[in-house]
């Protein structure tokens, strides 16, 4: 039989893998929350926050793939910010990895089968504007995807992916912490390497503010499955040719160390906010 490139790039994971997988997660976990957060390299800080904590690592859930970078531990963690539940998703698959797209995106497609209705995508990502710094957080309202590898065929492409409102609390939340958020657009490159001087030049001139190697993939497929969806990117490196050294994940997970406490205050103030508006 042959197989079109649209079968073999495929994302969705087969029924009764997801079965199992939902299954499994049920039996642990005794609710489900309508928020989730997947927090990107270096940002698991925030799961220590949690109270309450109901702990599932990734290699006990079925068909669950194990992600293999630092700084991404492979965890499902249930857990509370006073009386909010929310589930947080601690380490993430790459393609890079030479992950395919179903394994990439395996946790939202189960997110979306327990019953989660909101998603929080996090990462850590390179400046290319050249008026972030390292420590900045961006909440993202576009996005390039700048491998040119279509997940999904076009006609089943989403019509929008951030939801407006989820994006209004996320200003609202900043503002009243004192935080500065800025908004941008972010571009998806494969990694692993770092971007060439040249490709940042390129990229910024199509009009991103961030470059990182995740978040693109899982936001495709979560607005395909209709959850309301926020990126948030962490500044955590100036992008080659805007620093003057040369990029390494130590000091991703340097700048994320740095700024660990008030991102997870943050972080919690508005899974609080969100969890509040699915309410009244």
């Amino acid at each position: 039989m042959y197989l079109s490139y649209i079968d073999v790039m495929n994302p969705f994971v087969e029924k009764s893998y997801l079965d199992k997988a939902q299954r499994f997660v049920q039996s642990v976990f005794p609710q489900i929350p309508v928020t989730a957060v997947v927090l990107g390299s270096g940002l698991g800080y925030f799961a220590n926050t949690l109270e309450d904590k109901i702990i599932i690592n990734n290699r006990d859930i079925p068909h669950f793939p194990r992600p293999t970078v630092p700084g991404h531990e492979g965890k499902m963690i249930l857990g509370k910010i006073g009386e909010t539940s929310v589930i947080a998703i601690q380490g993430r698959s790459h393609y890079y990895e030479g992950k395919s797209f179903k394994e990439i995106t395996f946790y939202v497609q189960l997110l979306h089968r327990l019953g989660i209705k909101n998603l929080i995508l996090t990462n850590a990502a390179g400046g290319v504007n050249p008026d972030l710094k390292p420590g900045n957080l961006v909440l993202l309202n576009d996005f390039l995807n700048f491998t040119q590898i279509d997940i999904l065929p076009e006609d089943k492409q989403p019509g929008r992916f951030f939801d407006d409102r989820l994006a209004d609390i996320a200003r609202q939340i900043a503002k009243g912490t004192g935080l500065i958020l800025h908004e941008g657009c972010y571009c998806w490159t494969t990694g692993p390497s770092y971007e060439t001087h040249a490709e940042v030049r390129i990229i910024r001139e199509l009009g991103a503010d961030v470059v990182g190697m995740s978040t693109v993939p899982e936001l495709i497929i979560a607005a395909c499955l209709n959850l309301k969806i926020i990126g948030i990117s962490l500044v955590t490196n100036l992008a080659a040719g805007i620093s003057s050294t040369p990029l390494t994940h130590s000091e991703v997970q340097a700048a994320a160390e740095e700024i660990k406490k008030p991102y997870s205050l943050y972080m919690g103030k508005l899974i609080s906010a969100i969890d509040t508006y699915e309410t009244n």
